[in-house]
């Protein structure tokens, strides 16, 4: 098995304690119950060592002579200064007082790298115009996905779509995302080689301005159906690379919480779709039914801002140094960045894990890693299960289908409309929270606790549909449509901090940084595959098992997935890269067994509150990485302070 690779996107990792060497969870995951630091005599480091920091091991001679060398091959020579001491920042960049053992850098400078490290907001307005423009990309994704709620209450009756055409009614509505299963998530690789990443984003986001038109003016519904189909080649591309281009851009200390913002703001454009179908509503200049051409219209506002916005960011620096533009690199650094010392340092430190990831690259088959390896395939098989339950767990029939949902219990169009928009903003406000408990929580904890508390919202809204229609005066029954809709809100507000958030988080660092572009294209066709096969069977599904059986088919999904999380998904959170090679080499009978018999021990500790012997853990987690002595070496080779590289072997019971 290779070993893996620290991604440039991951955040550094920080010498561990045994005071942060311990999770927690619900009892569902082990916890780490003892560290012990070893230092080892002065030794070359392990390869792990060298991907999570590739200057491991290197004295500051040594990197001197090297990042020399790479001014004058990559054309910096007049940054050389610069890169000297951004170079040395790096070697130790692990701990985030790491700068303080640099003798080469003044007080000045360190003073900018302590305000870096304790004001991690604080950054260039260049960064924050970024992060709005992917914001922007984000909400565009959200709109795309609900603005056809309200539409189809109206485009339905205007081409003469029955209630009978189930199969018809789907493919319309589920369209986008049979194209994003199978071209676009699949196109991303060759649109970022080929125009980057603010071509590609520019690219989905005119795809999505055109559709919108497209769609609105669409006479037939053939015409309404190729419109949404090409929309899938924007929703695929876009999805798989605007993460990406945050991450690279981003900080390292905002890096993880910029990415997360992704599905926050995808929840925010979820709830903007819901509005416009409610602004829209009594908008009929075109006619009685025209409604829905001015919705779906709508979606075309959002991708032209974010297009403008592209003109003015900067390129993603890790794609300007795979083109061998190193010049451009830094230039777009320095603009992300304070000042020119934290740009020398992050480029330099990611050009050298760029090394790392195209030497392990070479020679191999990558499809074959994917499968054929167990570490891989168990990645493959975890990200496989979070994205498809993301879909199953019945958050997109609510998205897609909400407003006949409410229809059908007997809401009036304004009243059905009005209220699905309240599902939008239940999804957007209880997604906010995800950023902090993302990391704090747990993945697995959070699938835990919150599938089957979705299952049961799905059966009490599913339930709610046996009340009677009428009251005793004749009229819709409150209490029906009440139910229906508390059921509905409450699974919204479930699902926005748990299966919202998880997959793509979980999926983004499962992977080899190698075989990451291969997975996130596998993860990300999966979710968009199993959407489309939702947006189509949902109708059909209705008119064969009745609401109450739709409802309760997803609620079972949502049931069958707490067992398999319980018994086979491993965690993630706050795991270092050789830990998750561990954790995925872990074979499923192993794992299965292993919290199979925890199930009495749980019962006997939490239920009858008996004092237990811990269980032996599961695997053992070994984190290696290199904690700097104060050193100072001038760049003229006057010694200031020895030289010392010490490594630690940090080892966790789990």
């Amino acid at each position: 098995m290779p070993p893996q690779k620290l991604d440039i996107e991951a955040t550094e990792p920080t010498i561990s304690s045994p005071g942060n060497s311990s999770k927690s969870d619900l009892g569902f995951t082990d916890h780490i119950d003892d560290a012990s630091r070893r230092p080892s005599q002065a030794q070359q480091p392990s390869v792990a060592t060298k991907l999570r920091n590739p200057l491991a091991g290197l004295s500051e001679q040594a990197v001197i002579a090297d990042v020399d060398t790479w001014c004058v091959e990559k054309g910096l020579q007049e940054y050389q200064d610069v890169f000297r001491k951004g170079a040395l920042i790096a070697r130790v960049g692990q701990r985030d007082d790491g700068f303080e053992y640099v003798g080469q850098l003044s007080a000045e400078e360190k003073d900018l790298l302590r305000h870096e490290v304790t004001h991690r907001w604080s950054q260039p307005k260049m960064l924050y115009f970024l992060v709005v423009l992917c914001a922007g990309s984000a909400i565009v994704q959200g709109m795309d996905q609900t603005a056809v709620n309200g539409a189809q209450l109206y485009y339905f009756e205007e081409f003469g779509i029955g209630e009978e055409q189930v199969w018809l009614r789907g493919l319309l509505n589920g369209a986008p995302y049979l194209c994003s299963c199978l071209i676009g998530c699949w196109s991303n690789a060759p649109l970022n080689r080929y125009f980057g990443r603010r071509g590609t984003i520019f690219i989905s986001c005119i795809i999505s301005f055109v559709t919108g038109i497209w769609m609105a003016c669409a006479n037939n519904w053939p015409n309404l159906l190729c419109a949404r189909f090409a929309l899938g080649f924007a929703v695929g591309a876009k999805s798989s690379t605007t993460p990406v281009y945050a991450a690279e851009s981003a900080a390292k200390t905002i890096r993880g919480a910029l990415t997360m913002m992704w599905q926050m703001w995808t929840a925010f454009g979820i709830m903007l779709g819901f509005i416009v179908s409610v602004a829209f509503e009594n908008v009929t200049i075109l006619g009685r039914l025209s409604p829905w051409r001015w919705m779906l219209a709508s979606t075309s506002i959002p991708p032209l801002i974010v297009c403008v916005q592209v003109y003015f960011c900067p390129e993603s620096p890790r794609w300007y140094m795979e083109k061998g533009k190193f010049d451009k690199a830094f230039n777009a650094l320095c603009r992300l960045r304070k000042h020119k010392i934290q740009a020398a340092r992050d480029m330099y430190y990611a050009y050298k894990l760029l090394e790392i990831e195209q030497a392990e690259r070479q020679g191999k088959s990558l499809w074959k890693e994917f499968f054929f390896v167990r570490r891989n395939r168990r990645a493959a098989q975890s990200s496989f299960f979070v994205m498809t339950l993301q879909q199953y767990c019945g958050v997109n029939v609510i998205a897609y289908y909400s407003s006949s949902i409410f229809e059908q219990a007997g809401f009036s169009r304004s009243e059905a409309l009005l209220t699905s928009m309240g599902t939008g903003v239940t999804n957007f406000l209880f997604a906010i929270p995800a950023v902090y408990t993302i990391d704090t929580f747990g993945r697995r904890n959070l699938l835990l606790t919150t599938f089957p508390l979705m299952g049961l919202c799905l059966i009490w809204c599913g339930m709610s549909f046996f009340m009677p229609e009428l009251d005793s005066n004749g009229q819709p029954s409150q209490a029906r449509l009440g139910s229906i809709a508390a059921a509905i809100y409450t699974f919204m507000a479930v699902y926005s901090p748990g299966e919202g958030p998880v997959p793509f988080t979980y999926s983004a660092e499962a992977f080899p940084l190698h075989l990451r572009d291969i997975g996130m294209s596998f993860a990300t066709a999966t979710c968009w595959g199993f959407n489309f096969i939702l947006s189509l069977t949902w109708p059909a599904l209705v008119d064969a098992f009745t609401p109450q059986g739709a409802f309760g088919w997803y609620a079972a999904w949502n049931f069958f997935g707490w067992i398999y999380c319980y018994f086979l998904l491993p965690e993630t959170k706050a795991l270092t890269l050789e830990e998750l090679d561990t954790v995925f080499d872990v074979g499923n009978r192993e794992f299965s067994a292993y919290y199979r018999k925890k199930l009495p021990w749980y019962f006997k500790k939490n239920i009858l509150r008996q004092n237990v012997e811990p269980m032996p853990p599961l695997y053992e987690l070994f984190d290696n990485g290199p904690e700097p002595q104060h050193t100072g070496q001038s760049f003229d080779g006057e010694k200031v302070t020895e030289d010392v590289h010490v490594e630690k072997n940090l080892t966790a019971r789990v």
